[in-house]
């Protein structure tokens, strides 16, 4: 049985009583609360369509279906080829400007 890449595993809910949320946790809390994780998801998706990744995705993905056999393919498939590749393909001035947007936000929150 092959897992889901799109989401991770639900946690245990008895495996996580009684523990202190990590940094991690603590962050990702403050951003979906403030709304700026949001923000940040929109940001990414614009930057992504004006770069051409997108489009480069849709590709790749209609390459792959093409190749399979159209009967022969399922989201999972695609998600479990074509993600590698695409988080391998963003260019690093995305990654660079995401990455400085999330420092000014935790240094504004004094997380």
């Amino acid at each position: 049985m092959r897992k889901s890449v799109n989401r991770p595993p639900t946690p245990d809910v008895m495996e996580n009583q009684g523990k202190e949320p990590t940094l991690q946790e603590l962050i990702n809390i403050e951003l979906i609360d403030s709304g700026e994780k949001e923000r940040l998801m929109e940001l990414l998706r614009e930057r992504l369509i004006e770069c051409g990744w997108k489009d480069e995705m849709k590709a790749l993905c209609r390459a792959f279906i093409k190749k399979k056999g159209r009967n022969n393919v399922t989201v999972d498939d695609l998600v479990h080829v074509i993600t590698p590749k695409g988080r391998a393909s963003i260019p690093d001035s995305i990654k660079a400007e995401l990455l400085q947007r999330i420092r000014a936000f935790l240094v504004s929150t004094a997380l």
